[in-house]
């Protein structure tokens, strides 16, 4: 049987929902940031979501991150792709790159982290020492491979809360923590996902240097990168799905 990969999409990428049948779905958790949207992407049935809303109006501490996991499996999806915009912390990259973390450090809270909120329901204590999916990352390494995308295989993303950016000094011991990258959704997508028992994996756009550590505005360094990144980030996807 094979796999249904869905795709959860970030800002810029509208190109993916603007078009497709709607599927509007409600589940034990709520609705879902928007409607679930099958495309056709290189010959492959995939499911779209936008992680913020059609509309974007969504910041990444409101997010119905379970609504989100849980409408995607319950569609079929056993297979996720997290496209992310992130900010680079050390120096592995370079703005208008992109990367496929190995890694996670949740910095967030208040968020619903679990799909184990029902007393007498039962749970399980999921093993998260690798947070990523090593085959679904082999196999998105392979595909930036094949499309002669420079993508940088590994390093720590960190799950800040957001939707403020960091201060210089929080940057800094994000740094000594070990953290590579910092974004605000791979937190708790990846952790529902295992719980869900779907792949999960995040091909992460690289924008902008972390606070403290550019010489220009982030917004001015966002700006700037994030159609490089994106261009790549399409390709890799391209690739991965003409590789099926």
């Amino acid at each position: 049987m094979s796999e249904q990969f869905a795709i959860i999409v970030g800002s810029g990428f509208e190109s993916f929902v603007a078009s497709g049948e709607v599927r509007h779905i409600n589940t034990r958790f709520g609705e879902p940031s928007g409607p679930v949207r099958p495309v056709d992407f290189e010959g492959s049935n995939v499911l779209v979501l936008p992680r913020h809303g059609d509309d974007h109006s969504l910041p990444p501490h409101v997010i119905n991150y379970r609504a989100n996991l849980a409408a995607l499996r319950e569609l079929g999806a056993d297979t996720v792709i997290a496209l992310n915009t992130v900010g680079v912390v050390s120096d592995v990259r370079e703005p208008g790159q992109v990367a496929i973390p190995d890694q996670i450090i949740d910095y967030t809270w208040g968020r619903a982290h679990t799909i184990y909120d029902e007393p007498g329901s039962g749970f399980e204590h999921i093993e998260f020492t690798q947070p990523l999916s090593p085959t679904l990352r082999t196999a998105l390494l392979a595909a930036a491979g094949a499309a002669g995308v420079d993508c940088l295989d590994g390093g720590v993303y960190a799950a800040t809360q957001g939707p403020r950016l960091e201060s210089a000094a929080e940057i800094d011991r994000l740094e000594r923590d070990g953290a590579d990258y910092v974004g605000m959704t791979a937190m708790p997508e990846a952790s529902l996902a295992m719980e869900l028992g779907m792949k999960y994996a995040c091909l992460s756009l690289i924008v902008n240097k972390a606070a403290g550590r550019g010489e220009k505005p982030i917004h001015d360094d966002v700006e700037s990168s994030t159609l490089s990144a994106r261009s790549q980030a399409m390709q890799v996807l391209a690739e991965f799905f003409r590789l099926r």
